[in-house]
C-alpha cells in the first residue's frame, strides 16, 4: 500500500495481503495498518489499484470496513481488476460501501488535487497498470509490479513511448518495484512458458493438472489455447479460479475456443488422456484444491499413474514447507510432477530483472529514486542501480514501512514515521462463522497468544509428542485451567485420529479450531493461536 497525500487530498494506491510465514501458520493473512488514513479521512478521495494479484486487492475486504464515515469509497483500477476486487468485496457483504470505477490505459482521474494517470504495463495478468501522480508539487510514478516484456501472451507490452514522455516532461520521482533487482539480465518473456505447457499437455498420456495462482489468468489462457490444439478439454477447479474465469470471460478478457471449457464433471467423464484439469493450490494451501488432490481428500478429482502435474508457480517466501509436502504427497499418488525445480519453464516472473529496472529509469530520468516493494536488500541494490544512471546518492530515498517521504520546492527528504505496521486476519473459524479480527502486534498482548507444538510421525501422522502450549499476554495469566482442559481437548483428538500419511495444513487448521472453541467456550476470549506441526 502506498498513500498519496496533498493538502486536503488523499488516495490509497492498492491495498494488497500478504501471506503468512511459516512460522504464522494460524494467521489467515496480513494486512497493513491504516491508522495513517483512519486519523484523515476527510481528506480521503479513493483508492486506485494497479492490478488485480492478492497481494494488490487482497486486503480490501478488511480495509473498506475501517473507512467508514466517508460514504461510499471511489475505486478505481482497470475492469479486470476491478472485477476481482467486486467477487471478494461481494463475498464479505461490501459491495455497498464502494462505488468502482472501471478506467483503460491513458486515462486520467481527478482527485482534488491530484491527477492520477493509468499506464499500461506487463505483468503475469492483463490490464496491469503504473500510476502517475500528478500534484502541484510535481509527478511522481508508482510502476506497480512491472517487467519489458515485447511479447505478453495477453494484453498489451509496457507503454514505453508514455514513460519517455513523462520523462521528457519532468518526474519528481519514481516509486519503483525492486522484487527481482537480484537477478541480472532481463526477465524471461511469458512466451516460454506457453512452450512448456504447450510440450507437457501435448506429450501426456494421461490425465494433466496445471495448478497456478486463482488470478492467473494469463496460464488460464495459455492451458485453452495448448488444449484446443490437442483435441483435449478443460475445466477448472477451485471456487476462486472458477469464479476468476468467470469474470474474465464476462469482461472479454478471455475468449475460450468453442467447446474447449466445459464444466468438471462433464470433462471428469471423459477419458483421462483427453482431460486437463486447472486447479488453485500452487502454493501448497491446505484448503485449495491442489492439496486436497495430493491427499486424495477431494470429492471428484483423484490421480495416479500417468497422470502429470505441472506446479506453474514458485513458492511465495514462507510457503516453501506446504508446496514440498504437496509435491511429496503428489509423488505418493504416482503422479508425474514439473515443478521449477525439475523444469525451469513452467513459471517465469512478472517483475523486471536489473536490466529491466534499469531501462525504466533511464526512461523516466526521474529526480528521485525511491525503491519499494522488495526487502531491504532489494532497495540497497537498487539504490547503487540508481547510481550507475546518474542519480545521486542522496536522491535514493530508503524507506521502511511506514516511512513518510516529503517533497517540497522540489526537494525529497525522508521526515519521519507513520503508525503502522502489519495487521493480522484471524478468521474466527466454526465457532464463529464468516467473523473475522484483526489484530495488530500491540492488540496480542490484551488478546493474548497461544502457540502450540505437536510432533507427528512422518509416515503414519502418530503423535509422538504435545501438544505444547505456550500463552503469552495478559489475558492468559489466569487462564492456566482453561489452557489445560484445551490442551487435553486437542490431544484426545489426535490420539483418535486414525493413522495415515500426515496432512500438515489439516493438522493446523484442525488444532487451531478446537483450542479455539475450548478457550472460547469456557472464557469467552479469542487469543490468537498458531499451531506448528512438526514431522519426525
Amino acid at each position: 500500500m502506498l498513500v498519496v497525500e496533498y493538502g486536503n487530498d488523499l488516495v490509497i494506491i492498492d491495498a494488497g495481503g500478504k501471506f503468512p510465514e511459516e512460522w504464522e501458520r494460524g494467521i489467515d493473512l496480513i494486512i497493513p495498518d491504516i491508522r495513517y488514513v483512519k486519523n484523515r479521512l476527510s481528506k480521503l478521495r479513493g483508492i486506485a489499484i494497479t492490478h488485480g494479484h492478492e497481494d494488490h486487492i487482497g486486503g480490501l475486504p478488511y480495509v473498506i470496513p475501517q473507512l467508514e464515515g466517508v460514504g461510499k469509497i471511489p475505486v478505481y483500477g482497470s475492469p479486470l481488476a476491478l472485477g476481482f476486487a467486486e467477487n471478494k468485496l461481494r463475498e464479505a457483504r461490501l459491495e455497498d460501501k464502494v462505488d468502482l470505477h472501471p478506467v483503460e490505459s491513458g486515462d486520467h482521474v481527478r482527485l482534488g488535487n491530484l491527477d492520477l494517470e493509468f499506464i499500461n504495463v506487463t505483468h503475469t495478468i492483463p490490464a496491469s497498470y503504473a500510476i502517475a501522480i500528478h500534484t502541484p508539487a510535481g509527478t511522481i510514478i508508482d510502476t506497480g509490479d512491472f517487467k519489458l516484456d515485447p511479447t505478453p501472451v495477453m494484453g498489451e507490452p509496457t507503454d514505453v513511448a508514455r514513460l519517455r514522455g513523462l520523462g521528457d516532461e519532468g518526474v519528481l520521482a519514481l516509486f519503483s518495484d525492486t522484487t527481482r533487482i537480484e537477478t541480472p539480465g532481463r526477465t524471461p518473456s511469458e512466451q516460454v512458458v506457453m512452450e512448456t505447457l504447450d510440450r507437457v499437455i501435448r506429450d501426456s498420456t494421461g490425465q494433466t493438472l496445471v495448478a497456478t495462482f486463482a488470478s492467473n489468468i494469463s496460464r488460464v489462457y495459455m492451458v485453452l489455447e495448448a488444449a484446443a490444439k490437442y483435441g483435449k478439454k478443460v475445466a477448472v477447479a477451485g471456487r476462486s479460479m472458477e469464479q476468476n474465469v468467470r469474470t474474465a470471460i464476462q469482461l472479454g478478457y478471455l475468449d475460450p475456443p468453442d467447446g474447449v471449457l466445459l464444466p468438471l464433471n462433464d470433462v471428469l467423464k471423459l477419458p483421462a488422456e483427453r482431460r486437463v484439469l486447472v486447479v488453485t493450490g500452487s502454493q501448497g494451501e491446505a484448503a485449495a484444491a491442489l492439496a486436497r488432490i495430493a491427499a486424495d481428500e477431494h470429492q471428484k478429482i483423484h490421480i495416479g499413474a500417468k497422470d502429470v502435474v505441472l506446479i506453474s508457480a514458485t513458492p511465495v517466501p514462507g510457503n516453501e514447507e506446504t508446496v514440498s509436502e504437496t509435491i511429496d504427497n503428489l509423488f505418493r499418488r504416482g503422479a508425474n510432477v514439473v515443478f521449477s525445480s525439475t523444469e525451469g519453464r513452467v513459471h517465469v516472473s512478472g517483475h523486471a530483472a536489473r536490466e529491466e529496472l534499469r531501462d525504466m529509469l533511464e526512461m523516466v530520468r526521474p529526480r528521485y529514486a525511491v525503491p519499494i516493494h522488495g526487502e531491504y536488500r532489494h532497495m540497497a541494490l537498487y539504490r547503487d542501480l540508481a547510481k550507475s544512471v546518474g542519480i545521486p546518492e542522496e536522491r535514493v530515498l530508503m524507506t521502511e514501512i511506514g516511512s513518510i517521504v516529503d517533497f517540497e520546492g522540489g526537494r525529497g527528504a525522508v521526515r519521519g514515521r507513520a503508525q503502522a505496521g502489519s495487521v493480522f486476519v484471524d478468521r474466527l473459524g466454526d465457532f464463529e462463522p464468516g467473523k473475522v479480527r484483526l489484530r495488530t502486534r500491540d492488540d496480542l498482548a490484551d488478546d493474548g497468544l497461544v502457540t502450540i507444538t505437536i510432533i507427528v510421525d512422518a509416515e503414519n501422522g502418530k503423535l509422538i509428542a504435545g501438544p505444547e502450549f505456550v500463552t503469552k499476554g495478559l489475558s492468559m495469566e489466569s487462564l492456566t485451567g482453561p489452557i489445560r482442559q484445551a490442551e487435553q481437548e486437542l490431544k484426545r483428538w489426535l490420539e483418535r485420529r486414525p493413522e495415515g500419511e500426515p496432512e500438515v495444513g489439516y493438522l493446523v487448521s484442525q488444532a487451531k479450531g478446537i483450542t479455539a472453541r475450548s478457550l472460547f467456550r469456557k472464557t469467552k476470549q479469542r487469543p490468537l493461536i498458531l499451531p506448528m506441526v512438526l514431522e519426525l
